[in-house]
């Protein structure tokens, strides 16, 4: 079963930047995806990346600002943020899906997530 452990997230003032990481074993094997979910708001849907790393970014606000990558070599899924924002304050997620691509994503494996605060 795969253990997915997000780590990366951090305090950071407003316009900074943050990567965030997603490893477990066998993890290139796997679609993944990043969401997010601040207090009192629902989650969100941020991006996927397929296992040959084609990639799709869901939320708006993320265009132009998050990048998703993957190093299949060390079974990990980064989450580079720049310019982040108070609003982009939340914990965040990474899940799997064992679909070949974004398009029929179905995750059923989620990390236990990381907290990005951003303020002054």
């Amino acid at each position: 079963q795969v253990q997915l452990v997000e780590s990366g997230g951090d305090l950071v003032q407003p316009g900074g930047s943050l990567t965030l990481y997603c490893t477990a074993s066998r993890l290139h094997e796997y679609t993944v995806g990043w969401f997010r979910q601040a207090p009192g708001k629902e989650r969100e849907e941020i991006s996927c990346i397929s296992r040959n790393r084609a990639r799709s970014t869901y939320l708006d606000s993320a265009r132009g600002r998050f990048t998703t990558s993957r190093d299949n070599t060390v079974d990990t899924v980064l989450l580079r943020m720049d310019n982040l924002q108070p609003e982009d304050a939340a914990t965040y997620y990474c899940a799997t899906s064992g679909t070949a691509n974004c398009y029929n994503r179905r995750y059923d494996r989620w990390g236990q997530g990381t907290q990005v605060t951003v303020s002054s």
